[in-house]
């Protein structure tokens, strides 16, 4: 049973910052894409970043180019996700996802997926 278990969400000013983290367990993700999405309230679940398998590539959505930062430890089987200079259009649930694939951006490339954790920026 492949569990990603989000952490780090929270209520943070503008221009303030947090560190999400993924936990994966149930089988190993070395070799596969992992990305984070978000969805606010009424809007598609949209990209955010992703990082391959060994972690040498990255790509994020114009957004938060320049802000977010994503990483992974394959030892510890973890995801995290930087977000720095935060607005208050980055409010949204966000979700860690493990694709089969080596890199992906695209969400239905993505297989396995958390329940998400909340962050709300307020202006």
């Amino acid at each position: 049973q492949v569990q990603l278990v989000e952490s780090g969400g929270g209520l943070v000013q503008a221009g303030g910052s947090l560190r999400l983290s993924c936990a994966a367990s149930g089988r190993t993700f070395n070799n596969n894409a992992m990305a984070w999405f978000r969805q606010a309230p009424g809007q598609e679940r949209e990209f955010v970043a992703a990082i391959s398998g060994g972690g040498g590539t990255t790509q994020y959505a114009d957004s938060v180019k320049g802000r977010f930062t994503i990483s992974r430890e394959n030892a510890k089987r973890t995801v995290s996700l930087q977000m720095n200079s935060l607005k208050p259009e980055d409010t949204a649930a966000y979700y860690c996802a493990a694709s089969k694939a080596f890199f992906s951006v695209s969400r239905d490339r993505y297989d396995y997926w958390g329940q998400g954790t909340q962050v709300t920026v307020s202006s």
